[in-house]
């Protein structure tokens, strides 16, 4: 019974015929092969079909210039759609021929792909360094992007600069799966505890994220730097920068601060570059409330929402509710008001809140998020954050990218 095979082979076409036929006949049986030729080489081709087309399937891509590494490039690209259409399991791909451009681009194109790729050498040469007739061998080359999991850092990066600490883990854990060396291994395991930091943090649970950075951070920075890795230790640095913020908002944890408001809007802005629009405008809603109660926490040490916060002659106050915005900022109104305190941020809100601060809210109110139906449109948030902004209210600054 004839063994059925899926595998297709790529081929980089050249002017000398002996290795691309060493490789058809050590890869066979082959389903199809796909010729990557130019337009001097294609004869090559022509001459490998007459001997074994009848044995496979087979289509041809011709280069028109053979030295430009962006044609290769696609053509590479094409050569792997053609071997994907027809199945092909593996798929190989053999750059024995062909110029150095030509081998270049088809190889940018294949790594990281899943392709095993093949290269016929010899243990003797001719004076022009031919592999001579009878010499030849054939080696399997593996792709290096495969053993230093560039695809895995790939998407590690992506996810880390679109703050999906999640998927940014996930991506690590299979980095972590490969065999490392033992400061990989060190480095890997320490950028993860990392990335479960910042997924902390930008959960606003501070505390946990603190923790996880003084275990992690220092160590990966140290392997960084050992290394000699100037975006990593970039990165670590900054992020030893924003931990000194993140510092301050626990040196008052739980208490309405500056240094909370800031990070709630840094919050929010990574939810507008993901397109989460819903979730920044609720975090700029709470943001105006936060301001409010930051600068009366900050003046004066009142708490608005802790009545044994609240100094004797504001003791009358100490029952009424703030339940929503407008409640909130119209109390602190009237307590910086029998404080004899003048010009105040919450004040200005209070002042603003009637004409210029509600229009602005008013998709918030009808946000599914809120009490409506409709979604957010960006424009909403632009003339909020516009807004506080020009309140001197700005966010605390973005995490470092890779």
């Amino acid at each position: 019974m004839e063994t059925q095979t899926h595998k297709v082979l790529i081929l980089t076409v050249g002017q000398t015929l002996e290795p691309l036929e060493f490789a058809l006949t050590e890869h066979a049986p082959l389903k199809g092969v796909v010729f990557v030729a130019s337009q001097s080489s294609y004869p090559v081709a022509g001459d490998l079909l007459k001997r074994y087309g009848g044995q496979f399937n087979h289509h041809t891509l011709l280069i028109s210039d053979h030295e430009d590494l962006n044609e290769a490039y696609r053509k590479g690209i094409e050569a792997l759609q053609k071997a994907l259409e027809w199945d092909g399991r593996p798929i190989l791909a053999d750059i024995s021929g062909g110029t150095k451009t030509m081998v270049a681009g088809l190889t940018l194109a294949l790594s990281g792909k899943g392709v095993t790729f093949s290269y016929v050498g010899g243990s003797q040469r001719d004076a022009q360094g031919r592999v001579v007739s009878g010499s030849e061998r054939i080696r399997l080359l593996e792709d290096p992007t495969q053993r230093y999991g560039l695809r895995e850092w790939e998407g590690f990066r992506r996810a880390w600069n679109g703050a999906d600490f999640i998927a940014a883990q996930d991506f690590l854990s299979e980095l972590l799966a490969r065999p490392l060396t033992p400061s990989e291994q060190r480095f890997y395991t320490h950028l993860k505890g990392v990335a479960e930091a910042m997924l902390h943090w930008d959960l606003f649970r501070h505390k946990a994220a603190w923790q996880k950075l003084e275990a992690h951070l220092e160590p990966a920075l140290t392997i960084a730097e050992a290394w000699g890795h100037g975006a990593k230790v970039r990165v670590l640095e900054g992020l030893q920068e924003a931990q000194a913020r993140l510092r301050q908002i626990l040196d008052k944890e739980g208490k309405p601060t500056r240094a909370l408001l800031s990070d709630l809007l840094a919050n929010a802005e990574r939810r507008v570059a993901r397109g989460r629009y819903d979730d920044a405008l609720a975090r700029l809603y709470r943001a105006v409330e936060l301001a409010a109660e930051a600068d009366l926490y900050e003046r004066t040490g009142i708490e608005l929402r802790q009545a044994s916060t609240y100094p004797d002659s504001l003791r009358e106050f100490a029952g009424r509710k703030a339940p929503g915005l407008k409640e909130a900022l119209g109390l602190i109104f009237e307590m910086d008001s029998r404080l004899g305190h003048s010009g105040t941020l919450a004040q200005r809100l209070y002042g603003d809140y009637s004409n210029q601060l509600q229009g602005l809210l008013q998709q918030r109110h009808q946000s599914i998020l809120a009490h409506g139906i409709k979604p957010v449109k960006p424009e909403a948030l632009e003339g909020l954050q516009a807004y506080l902004r020009g309140l001197g209210l700005e966010p605390a600054p973005a995490w470092p990218a890779f």
